[in-house]
Parts: C-alpha cells; sequence; structure tokens
C-alpha cells in the first residue's frame, strides 16, 4: 500500500516530537497505532517492506530525539502543595463577598440545604472528573480534554481563553487592594470624613445613609472620587490613573515571582498565601463576635426562610455558587492536577479542596454579617440597608466599618493584605493555566525563541498587563463591570455545559472509571457515577437554561445602563472564548478522513489510552518512556 509509509512517519514524527504527548506515553503509542490503516498482509514484502521499516525506523528515532530534547513535566514537590494550590484557587475573592449576600437573599439558614445538597451532586463529582482528566493524561486543559473528546477539543483552548480573559481584570481588584493598603496606614483614614478634596459635600455622609436617602457615603466618594475617579459612563474612557498604574505593574510582578518556576515556586507561595486568609478570618471573627449589633447580622445572615425552598431559582443559585466557587470549566483544576504523580490519591484531595471551600464561604459569611451587624447598630439602620455583595462590600462598607472598630490601624491593613492574599492564589493560578497550555503545545519551538520558561512567563505576564489597562482608567470601572458580567456569567456556563457533555457524555462514564481505576487501583464509588450519569449533567443544563431565561443586561449600581454598543462589545467579548468550541469542531470533522459519518465516528473516539497501567515512580518514568517508543509488543 503506497499509502501506508508516509502517512505512519509523518504521524508517528508529528505525534512523538509534540511535548504534550511525551508526558503520557499510553497516548502516542495509541495514536501510532491508531494514525493509519493496518497494512495488508504482502504490503511490506521485499524492498518496499524495507524501505517502509527503514522509513518508519529513522521517522520515530528522529521524533525521538526531539521529544529527549523537550525538558521534562515538572511535578508538585509534595502533596500538601498541590491541595494548598487548589484551596487557595478555589477560596478566592468570591467566598467574601457572593457567598453571604447571596445566603441571605435566598432564605438565610434555609440556604445551606440546597447549598451542601448541590455540593455533593454537583460540585464534588465534577471537581473528581476534572482532576482525573489532568493527572491521568498529564496535559493541560486544552491537550488533556483534546484526547479525551476531538470532536469538542475546542473546549480546552476556551477554558484557557476565559482564564486569562479572566486574569487581566482580576489583577485590577489586587490592584484596588493595593491602594486600600497603603492609605489604610493614615491616620485618621481617608475614607473616614467629608473633608477631602475629593467630596462632593453637599452629598456626602460621615456614615451609612439608608437606601431611601440620595446621599453617598464617605467610604463610597471615597472609592468613586479618590480611587476609581469614575467618568459619567462607558462612553467617557478619560485618562489613566497613573497611580492604580504603578500598582498594576506591582501586582503584575508579584503574580510573576510567584509562578516564574511553575509549580516549583507556586508551591512555596501557597504555604503562606492559601493559610493566611484563615488566621485572619478567625481573628476577624472574633473580634467582630464581641462588637454590639453583630448578634443581630449572625442571625439575619442564619435565620431560615424555609419558603425560599419552594422557589427553583434557590436552588440554581445553589448549584451555580459551587459550580464558580470551585472553579468548574475554568481549566485550572485540570492544569494543576497535570503536575500530580500518576497515583496521587485525587478522591481524597478532592474532598479536601470541595468542603474546605464552602466552609471558608460559611465562615466568611459570618465574619462579613458580625460586621453589617455591627454597623447597622451604630447607625440605627436595618440591617437589609448595609447588606451587599461585590467590590461594594469589601471596599466601601468594610473600610467604614474599620473605621470606628476598635484597634482600626490593625485591622484594616491585615484585612487588604488578606484580600491580595485571596486573590494571587486565584490570579497565578489563572495565568499558569495559559503557561501550561503554550508549553504542552509548543514547548521545544517556545524555548527556542524565550531560551529560558522565566522568560515565556514574562511575556504573558506583560500581555496580560497590557490588557489590563483599559480598566484603570477613570471609565475603567465600566469596562470591567461588563467583561465581568459576560466573561464570568454569560461564557462560563457555556463552556461547563460543553465540557460536561464532552467527558460524561461522549467520553463516557466506563471510561472515566477506567481512569480512575488505573490510577487509584479502585473503581469510583457508586455515588460518583450516578452523578456522573445523570445529577451532574442535568444540574449543569438547568443552570445553562436559567441563565438564558433569567438573562439581563449588565449594569453598573443601580442607575447605569450601557449603551447598545457597549452590549454588542459584551456579546463580542463572550463570544472570544465560546467560538473555539465549534471552530474545533469543525477543524476535527474536516481534517478527518471518509464520508461525514465516519469523520463524525472518528471525531468522537478517544485518543486516550485506557490501559492498565501501573504508576511509576519518577526515576523509573525517565526510562520507561525511551522503551515505550519501541515497545513492538502491541
Amino acid at each position: 500500500m503506497t499509502t501506508f509509509q508516509p502517512t505512519l512517519s509523518s504521524t508517528l514524527a508529528s505525534t512523538l516530537a509534540s511535548p504534550s504527548k511525551v508526558g503520557n506515553i499510553r497516548s502516542v503509542r495509541l495514536e501510532a497505532r491508531t494514525a493509519s490503516p493496518r497494512p495488508t498482509r504482502g504490503a511490506l514484502k521485499g524492498d518496499r517492506g524495507n524501505e517502509a521499516t527503514l522509513a518508519l525506523k529513522s521517522a520515530v528515532e528522529s521524533a525521538v530525539h526531539e521529544a529527549r530534547a523537550s525538558p521534562p513535566r515538572e511535578a508538585w514537590s509534595r502533596r500538601l502543595e498541590f491541595v494548598l494550590a487548589s484551596v487557595g484557587y478555589a477560596v478566592g475573592l468570591g467566598n467574601v463577598w457572593r457567598f453571604p449576600y447571596l445566603c441571605y437573599r435566598s432564605g438565610g439558614g434555609a440556604f445551606l440545604i440546597p447549598y451542601i445538597i448541590m455540593l455533593f451532586l454537583c460540585g464534588i463529582p465534577l471537581l473528581l472528573m476534572e482532576y482525573a482528566i489532568g493527572q491521568y493524561t498529564r496535559l493541560g486543559p486544552v491537550h488533556g480534554l483534546a484526547q479525551i473528546c476531538p470532536l469538542l477539543k475546542g473546549v480546552g483552548l476556551a477554558t484557557v481563553v476565559i482564564s486569562f480573559m479572566l486574569a487581566t481584570y482580576y489583577n485590577v481588584l489586587m490592584t484596588w487592594a493595593l491602594y486600600y493598603l497603603f492609605h489604610s496606614f493614615g491616620s485618621p483614614f481617608p475614607w473616614q470624613s467629608c473633608n477631602n478634596t475629593w467630596n462632593a459635600v453637599g452629598n456626602c455622609s460621615t456614615g451609612l445613609p439608608s437606601n431611601a436617602s440620595d446621599l453617598k457615603s464617605a467610604s463610597q466618594q471615597f472609592f468613586d472620587h479618590k480611587l476609581l475617579e469614575m467618568t459619567n459612563g462607558i462612553e467617557e474612557v478619560g485618562g489613566i490613573r497613573w497611580e492604580l498604574f504603578g500598582l498594576l505593574v506591582l501586582t503584575w510582578i508579584i503574580t510573576y515571582l510567584c509562578i516564574f518556576k511553575g509549580v516549583k515556586s507556586t508551591g512555596k507561595v501557597v504555604y503562606f498565601t492559601a493559610t493566611f486568609p484563615y488566621f485572619m478570618l478567625f481573628a476577624l471573627l472574633i473580634n467582630n463576635v464581641q462588637l454590639p449589633g453583630a448578634k443581630d447580622g449572625i442571625l439575619f445572615f442564619l435565620l431560615p426562610d424555609w419558603g425560599k425552598l419552594l422557589e427553583v431559582q434557590v436552588w440554581v443559585n445553589a448549584a451555580a455558587q459551587i459550580f464558580n466557587s470551585i472553579g468548574i470549566a475554568f481549566g485550572s483544576m485540570i492544569s494543576m492536577a497535570s503536575y500530580n504523580k500518576f497515583s496521587n490519591n485525587i478522591l481524597r484531595d478532592t474532598f479536601i479542596v470541595s468542603l474546605s471551600n464552602s466552609a471558608t464561604s460559611i465562615l466568611a459569611g459570618f465574619v462579613i454579617f458580625s460586621g453589617i451587624g455591627y454597623m447597622a447598630h451604630i447607625h440605627n439602620l436595618p440591617v437589609e440597608d448595609i447588606a451587599t455583595d461585590g467590590p461594594g462590600l469589601v471596599f466601601v462598607v468594610y473600610p467604614e466599618a474599620f473605621s470606628t472598630m476598635p484597634v482600626s490601624k490593625l485591622w484594616a491593613p491585615l484585612f487588604f493584605f488578606m484580600l491580595l492574599c485571596l486573590g494571587l492564589d486565584s490570579e497565578f493560578a489563572m495565568v499558569e493555566v495559559a503557561v501550561t497550555c503554550i508549553m504542552d503545545g509548543f514547548g521545544p519551538k517556545v524555548l527556542r525563541v524565550f531560551k529560558r520558561k522565566e522568560l515565556l512567563v514574562v511575556a504573558v505576564c506583560a500581555v496580560g498587563f497590557l490588557l489590563g489597562i483599559p480598566h484603570i482608567t477613570r471609565g475603567g470601572i465600566y469596562v470591567f463591570q461588563l467583561m465581568d458580567h459576560y466573561t464570568a456569567v454569560v461564557s462560563l456556563m457555556f463552556l461547563a455545559f460543553f465540557e460536561v457533555l464532552a467527558v460524561t457524555v461522549i467520553f463516557g462514564v466506563r471510561r472515566i472509571c477506567v481512569m480512575v481505576e488505573n490510577m487509584l487501583g479502585r473503581t469510583p464509588h457508586l455515588y460518583f457515577r450516578v452523578c456522573w450519569q445523570f445529577l451532574s449533567p442535568l444540574l449543569v443544563l438547568g443552570i445553562l437554561i436559567s441563565s438564558i431565561v433569567q438573562y439581563t443586561p449588565a449594569r453598573y449600581g443601580k442607575s447605569y445602563t450601557y449603551p447598545q454598543w457597549a452590549e454588542v462589545l459584551g456579546w463580542f467579548l463572550s463570544l472570544i472564548s465560546i467560538v473555539w468550541i465549534p471552530l474545533g469542531a469543525a477543524h476535527e470533522i474536516w481534517k478527518n478522513k471518509g464520508p461525514l459519518l465516519q469523520r463524525l465516528k472518528v471525531a468522537v473516539t478517544p485518543t486516550v489510552d485506557l490501559e492498565p497501567q501501573r504508576a511509576l515512580s519518577e526515576k523509573e518514568e525517565g526510562q520507561a518512556e525511551s522503551i515505550a517508543l519501541f515497545d513492538t509488543s502491541q
């Protein structure tokens, strides 16, 4: 067969030379077996057979030489580093400013019932699924998901795109935290009075005004007029806030220093950044519960409204909060798990990370609402007039609370430093996804240009910094809100749905179980199999449908609505990540051969090798790879 020789030779060369395949010999051997049809009995006889054999041997030797030239895949020094990095990524700013408000708005203590149910039906099973993909394939989300379901390989690239987009403006939050941190050392606090040049004196209140009032608090005016110097709308971009520009540079430098050595540096940083927020939250809780009015705030947070359990939206909110908080479909969990050893106990790690994340959310609820109860007592206002979510909670309400708290000069700097740590853990995980994607796909080529991986990380951080500049203009808050709405709300649920579809439906629960059994030596419990097969896909589909039905355009505050062209821009930002899913599917079908049905059949056939494998030690693995490349027993 004249087509056999060049097809198999070129396929082997490209497959073995790819750094994304070297880390997983199982995939290399499978793709070599399935790259072309098996030759007929007489195809390799005589001179033609010898020529084909020599050409194949030459292609393999060339590919092995290039594969050996690529750097070996990094690995976490200790399992604890992986757990802390995962916990740090999952426990972010949303745990502090989103969950408590959502809990009180959705039935108080009664909301914990659907929240815990959704944790076990959706959060834990899907986290184990992502860990299994990353650890088994030892690849990032792009190449890992491409092996799981070639037809939906675009989902992996879409997760990388959405993570990097989120990283570009997530660092802006840390820029604000640094700004408040540096200003918290002054006496009195600059957000404490209305006697500053940025205050609109006739519209300023030294305390928190009621909802019925048109006044703005001094802390709100500090945020609007001093920190942001905000314009009247997205139409008025204004100039760059040079103070924020410098702080944005600083936050990206800090991010770079956390990840420039890959998991080696990240693993050391998380010992502090993932643990310090817990010390701070417990310290704040001990301080807050002693303040007058704290009990009323906590009761307001926990007082159950059992009637809310009959509302479908409450259950959807619980599922969405679990989904977004753990970070499913952002690619970060797959990326971090890809640096694990093959036999690492991901089942244990899944429960540790998931339960730690939810426990932190509940702890943050006590901390936040005890402080809000204190503020309601001081200003003689109802708790609902003060309770809020988002940046307004940590950059307006809590700074106002620190103005009247005992030992405020201690609590304010520590609080904003805690926000910085919470943001950092999530930030460098999202940036690492992009670095992992580039190294998996173009490792040797990239290193020929940048010489060192550290310089590649510099380039990625530089691009992220440049894309973040629009957020630090005087109209940047409107850009920030627009991107947050269309990236973290609209796009994410589409990506999540297609990821779950690719893995649990097309790839199949049986294959997931084989992967887990190969790594852990036992099949996943019936609980996981039922969730993967039925419950998790249905829940994700329900969240997606609910998001579409209840879609509302982006807004800023209570009154500002975006112009039509900004809404179009928002949808364009959503499509930047979503578009890779149909493009990837079209490319996969186009490059396959044969009739359409045959092409589709090949496109839904996974390329990951599910043969039983024994986890190798790091010392044995390098030797085993060079031998396996020439294994002719299959």
